[in-house]
């Protein structure tokens, strides 16, 4: 017969023949470490891009679609052009860029224009 040992801390385990752990602290603490990595680079991008989304919607004037600011402005509020969810092409050729529901389109004179699409 086969000696099974926890794939978490390595003790011998008792029990039915397809056990893979000693108990539920070491299947929580094995399954934890497994996801950890993944998850936290998850919340880590997906809380750049809801600071993105902000300092976007904070540029823009109170009732208005449309806004305006300097590269130098989006940088010192804290974007990062790095992450975005999806850009798009309008038929003249000229390319937003999206965090969630507000955007950004590159002007000349590292200007750009920021909106936000309406519902």
């Amino acid at each position: 017969m086969e000696n099974k040992t926890c794939l978490n801390c390595g003790e011998p385990i008792r029990g039915r023949v397809d056990k893979k752990f000693c108990d539920d602290q070491c299947r929580n603490n094995y399954n934890y470490h497994q996801y950890a990595d993944a998850n936290n680079l998850m919340r880590r991008i997906n809380h750049t891009l809801k600071k993105n989304r902000n300092v976007l919607e904070s540029l823009i004037p109170q009732g208005e679609d449309l806004g305006k600011a300097p590269k130098e402005k989006l940088v010192r509020e804290g974007f990062n052009f790095k992450y975005s969810t999806h850009s798009y092409a309008t038929k003249k050729g000229s390319v937003y860029t999206y965090c969630y529901d507000y955007g950004y389109l590159p002007l000349e004179g590292d200007w750009f224009l920021i909106v936000r699409v309406k519902e």
